[in-house]
């Protein structure tokens, strides 16, 4: 088992229900191919570096977990077609 973090860019344009559901749906991804989640960080509303889809904020997510390594290569190609997903990055963290 390999350690992993998922950082999610969730839109603001959405109600906050439909926000829990999106970051929801990508815990359940990371559960659905074996990997356990060790801690989620919610940074809350930032300013985005660029404009994506017209947008200039979106809500940030750390979501760190343990999984094989095949496992973020499914998680990313389910997440890419997440309709309320502006961005997304898988990186491993080092062996410490």
């Amino acid at each position: 088992m390999s350690k992993y973090e998922l950082a999610v860019v969730v839109s603001a344009r959405i109600e906050d229900e439909e926000r829990a559901a999106a970051v929801g749906k990508c815990k359940a991804l990371i559960e659905r191919f074996g990997g356990t989640i060790t801690n989620v960080d919610e940074w809350g509303k930032k300013r985005l570096a660029y404009e994506i889809q017209k947008m200039k904020e979106g809500f940030y997510y750390f979501i760190a977990f343990e999984a094989e390594t095949s496992a973020p290569a499914e998680i990313e190609r389910r997440i890419r077609i997440m309709d309320n997903v502006l961005r997304y990055l898988i990186v491993k963290q080092d062996e410490k």
